[in-house]
């Protein structure tokens, strides 16, 4: 092997949540692991919204000073200005994003097995047969250095180098987001829908302390145009923002993820939901199946495609595949409602029981309870059917991602 080449067990490029989880996840295990980040610090720049399922402390062990607030309601406003004003056992935490990335980070980062190249940016791959060895490794090469790994771990985001590498394509969101002090509840969080930007919505957050707000959205073009339209809107002057964030949203359903000596998590894998374009929950559960299965490969030294894919990607597609799904499907009905069916569909909701429906068994991840209860309600099956009657279309491709 050449001596310029540095030699571990697991390379995950990227240094954020998905990255930083799934190390400290084998940081129990003698791996040698390099992680490779292109930023200087860790969690930063932020580009997330930080509203997340309480679900989060049953899932990782959640300091209290990460979470800045949490809310107990949520107002839907439809375009024309009408609204409805929903409330559930759900109590979603909002938190300070950077401190959760830094969690994990600071709970491996001396673990003299694992090492941070921070400020260096992933380049390329490729496969590398030692002979001697008998066995296949993944040569990477980043802006400062090349190194060799029996695992290579995409966690590089949205923009993922290694998913493109692997000829996987998704549609992207752009989204942008400022910080600044403003006047609305601390307890709610409150979405505005618009045929500007169908595909997702603008959002409105609070920190909970001293009135500051995260004022955002999401959608697949003109950002820059519709968040200034928003913010008229809304009669907020951007000049006063204490901080501007932005980034971008995979948006689809749940992508391939195994490859010989190669698996993706988070957002490389579209591990997203479509409805929020939110997806920690959804990349924590991943992650553990994805530590999992790289132990396993370890212990019986086996890398290929199809065993990465029986013990990881499949088991993805089962517990969170379907769910993801069912938020796909909301949202791209979301996108085709009509100010009238957007109205119509909030009178539903206020004249009929599904309030209480949702506030029971409303869950902001895995939905698929709750739609399978409304479903049952005459007013809410009736609707649907007139919908998909007046855009056979639309009911066409709803058809093709429940087969897909």
């Amino acid at each position: 092997m050449d001596r310029n080449i540095e030699n571990y067990d697991v390379c995950i490029i990227g240094g954020s949540i998905a990255g930083n989880y799934l190390c400290f996840l084998l940081s129990k295990t003698k791996l040698k692991i390099a992680v490779i980040e292109e930023h200087k610090e860790i969690g930063l720049p932020v580009q997330c919204a930080g509203i997340i399922s309480q679900k989060l402390s049953e899932l990782i062990e959640l300091p209290q000073e990460i979470v800045l607030n949490r809310v107990e309601k949520v107002k839907l406003v439809a375009p024309s200005g009408k609204f409805i004003r929903l409330s559930g056992n759900e109590r979603p935490y909002i938190i300070d994003r950077h401190a959760l990335d830094l969690l994990f980070y600071s709970k491996v980062k001396d673990n003299p097995n694992i090492t941070y190249y921070l400020e260096e940016k992933f380049k390329s791959f490729k496969y590398r047969y030692l002979v001697q060895e008998k066995k296949q490794v993944v040569l990477v090469e980043t802006s400062k250095r090349r190194l060799t790994a029996k695992i290579l771990v995409g966690c590089d985001g949205p923009l993922s180098a290694i998913a493109k590498l692997m000829g996987l394509k998704y549609c992207k969101l752009y989204a942008t987001q400022i910080r600044i002090q403003g006047n609305f509840r601390d307890d709610e969080v409150i979405m505005h829908f618009d045929p500007r930007w169908k595909e997702l919505f603008g959002w409105i957050i609070p920190e909970g302390s001293n009135n500051i707000y995260r004022i955002g959205l999401a959608s697949a073009k003109n950002i820059t145009r519709n968040f200034s339209i928003f913010l008229k809107k809304l009669k907020i002057d951007s000049i006063k923002a204490i901080e501007h964030q932005g980034g971008v949203i995979p948006y689809g359903t749940l992508n391939k993820s195994a490859f010989d000596n190669i698996l993706l998590l988070g957002d490389s894998a579209c591990q997203v939901k479509a409805t929020t374009g939110g997806g920690i929950i959804i990349l924590i559960t991943c992650a553990k199946f994805a530590a999992s299965c790289i132990i396993k490969c370890f212990k019986i030294n086996k890398f290929s495609k199809k065993f990465i894919k029986s013990n990881y990607e499949e088991l993805c597609a089962s517990i969170v595949g379907k769910q993801l799904k069912i938020h796909y499907i909301i949202r791209y009905l979301l996108e085709h409602l009509s100010n009238t069916d957007f109205e119509y569909l909030f009178q539903i909701i206020k004249t009929s029981k599904i309030e209480h429906l949702i506030s029971f068994y409303g869950d902001m991840d895995f939905p698929k309870a709750l739609i399978f209860k409304l479903l049952k309600n005459p007013l809410v099956f009736t609707f649907l059917i007139k919908f998909t009657l007046k855009h056979p279309n639309i009911f066409i491709r709803l058809l093709k991602i429940l087969n897909k």
